[in-house]
């Protein structure tokens, strides 16, 4: 249980909006982050079966009604692997470090831009062209996409077991 305090701990607080003058510049919902404990946790619990989503739920202290509106993103994002029945439930389509914590969050949150003009592709801002602050907003959106996709579950995990004195139990 020790553990799983403690990678919860640091999840929080990496995904913690940044506030300045009162103002979100980015903020994950409870839902994204929940999905991204939800990954680690399988990664940490994967012994070749399947996990139940009340093991999960016990583990993350999320409810199982919570759980069950979060993975349906994470199976369609073809992130897991499911099973029915009495030996059913979850576990990881590929290994910790072919996940970023970017797709995941994307895969629960969609866009992770900073404001709403930069959600499209090409930008659709009627003021885009005369916009003083845009390149700012460009930028911001530039290191929270590099930063997120930097970072791998495999990375969580191993910065957690570092930090942790490998106190844990998988």
């Amino acid at each position: 249980m020790f553990w799983t305090k403690s990678i919860t701990r640091t999840l929080v607080s990496w995904c913690r909006s940044t506030k300045q003058e009162g103002v979100d510049f980015v903020k994950v919902s409870t839902k994204g982050r929940y999905a991204l404990r939800v990954m680690v946790d399988l990664a940490l619990h994967d012994a070749g079966a399947f996990i139940p989503l009340r093991d999960i739920s016990e583990r993350q202290d999320i409810t199982v009604k919570y759980l069950e509106q979060i993975i349906p993103a994470l199976n369609k994002a073809g992130y897991l692997r499911s099973a029915r029945g009495n030996a059913g439930g979850y576990q990881l389509a590929r290994h910790p470090r072919e996940y970023t914590v970017g797709e995941i969050l994307r895969a629960t949150e969609g866009t992770l831009a900073p404001v709403a003009c930069l959600d499209d592709t090409p930008n659709c801002c009627p003021r885009q062209t005369s916009c003083p602050t845009l390149g700012f907003w460009e930028g911001l959106n530039r290191v929270i996409n590099d930063y997120v996709d930097s970072v791998t579950l495999q990375d969580l995990i191993d910065r957690f077991a570092t930090e942790s004195g490998d106190n844990y139990c998988i």
